[in-house]
């Protein structure tokens, strides 16, 4: 893959219980606006509706009000559990959306994350991942505007179509979790879609992130699909600052937070829940949970992260940092906003020519500069001739000096 990286950032989000969550909601649309405004290329919002800290319940909703707020950045889905919709109530809000945000949007799928949710509505767990594949058998069909006939043990439909013709063609993207499991890469390539691969720095699933890609193609191969890398996506938690030891103290904000937050999803107690030291040496080196391996440190610990992903890939297209609330506010959008000044120039080399343009004047200045100095040399002798010639006028230095600055 010769095409520059992407870059985005998933948010499930990730907030604590213990502040307003009126204004976290707010400030997660003041992050859309930030990333906008720093060049980011996307913004996947999650969809979760119990265990208390997750708690965006609608990222259709989300996403229509960050469209108002946002010019270029691309705004996802990450994800819509399809087990718990009808698939034309689906179809319809993200098609409205397509429109809304004038091609902007990203659907992202999933079976659903959290068991809680599921057993609210009364749902077998063993049954997402079937659900979730039945669903986005009809939803395909039903993005690119035609009419679907089809019935399930949980939903039915008859003569069934999207009001409006997409807004993209032939529709909106459309990508599917994956984590450990082979199901999220089946699916995405059964389906022809993209991935969202969201243990990506874990240790089992940077080991597996070739079987991945292999199983995409195999099922694309088998149902006569077609999967390109530049729709994978690679998600991994980060947090950067000036020096790995400012990136560490961040922590302390609210890293012990979310630790407690999985002890109590898990109903254990985690080794590394008594000190903001041991948490952090438990995500970076092992990893925290279901978000892996962690870099907690500069803009060149996370480029060094990235091309390691992209070496054990094989290639993919975009890069996302996942979203949380371990450092304050304004140590956040400082870590979002060093990630966008050196990390993604360095690794999509756009400082590439600019770093050959100076090289160039490095090593032709003696030629460049003597040329220079030669042609300043002979504009101030013609002015001194003509003052010579005039028997007046102001006398004029050397100056050459200031065009070469001191040896």
């Amino acid at each position: 893959m010769n095409e520059p990286l992407r870059f985005g950032v998933f948010l499930a989000p990730f907030h604590p219980t213990d502040e307003s969550p009126t204004l976290q909601l707010h400030r997660d649309l003041q992050l859309a606006e930030h990333l906008d405004q720093l060049g980011y290329d996307e913004l996947w919002i999650g969809e979760h509706h119990s265990g208390a800290y997750e708690t965006i319940s609608s990222p259709e909703l989300f996403i229509a009000a960050a469209a108002e707020r946002t010019r270029n950045i691309r705004l996802g889905t990450g994800v819509v559990s399809l087990p718990y919709h009808h698939p034309l109530m689906v179809a319809g809000r993200i098609v409205q959306l397509d429109h809304q945000t004038r091609g902007r949007v990203m659907f992202g799928v999933g079976p659903g994350q959290l068991p809680s949710d599921a057993h609210m509505m009364g749902i077998d767990v063993s049954s997402q991942r079937r659900r979730m594949d039945e669903a986005l058998e009809v939803l395909i069909p039903l993005l690119r505007g035609e009419t679907v006939t089809r019935k399930t043990d949980w939903f039915e439909l008859r003569d069934a179509r999207v009001q409006m013709a997409p807004h993209t063609h032939p529709s909106v993207e459309v990508a599917v979790a994956a984590a450990i499991s082979p199901s999220g890469p089946r699916a995405a390539g059964k389906h022809g879609i993209g991935m969202l691969s969201m243990a990506a720095s874990s240790a089992e699933g940077f080991d597996l992130l070739p079987a991945h890609w292999q199983v995409c193609e195999q099922l694309a191969a088998e149902h006569g699909q077609v999967v390109d890398r530049r729709n994978w996506r690679l998600v991994v938690p980060m947090h950067l600052a000036e020096t790995r030891e400012q990136a560490r103290a961040d922590m302390e904000h609210g890293l012990l937070k979310l630790v407690h937050y999985f002890e109590q999803l898990g109903g254990n107690k985690l080794d590394y829940s008594s000190s903001t030291e041991a948490a952090v040496e438990e995500w970076t080196e092992r990893g925290l949970t279901v978000l892996g391996r962690a870099i907690i440190g500069t803009p060149d610990d996370a480029i060094e992260q990235i091309e390691q992903l992209r070496a054990r890939s094989g290639g993919f297209g975009t890069f996302m940092l996942l979203a949380h609330d371990c450092a304050d506010p304004q140590r956040t959008a400082n870590s979002y906003e060093l990630f966008a000044r050196y990390v993604m120039p360095a690794v999509n080399g756009a400082n590439r020519n600019r770093s050959q343009s100076l090289d160039w004047c490095n090593r032709n200045s003696a030629q460049v500069i003597g040329d220079l100095v030669t042609a300043v040399g002979s504009a101030i002798e013609e002015h001194e001739e003509e003052r010579r010639e005039r028997g007046s006028g102001v006398a004029w230095g050397d100056g050459t000096d200031l065009l070469v600055g001191d040896e």
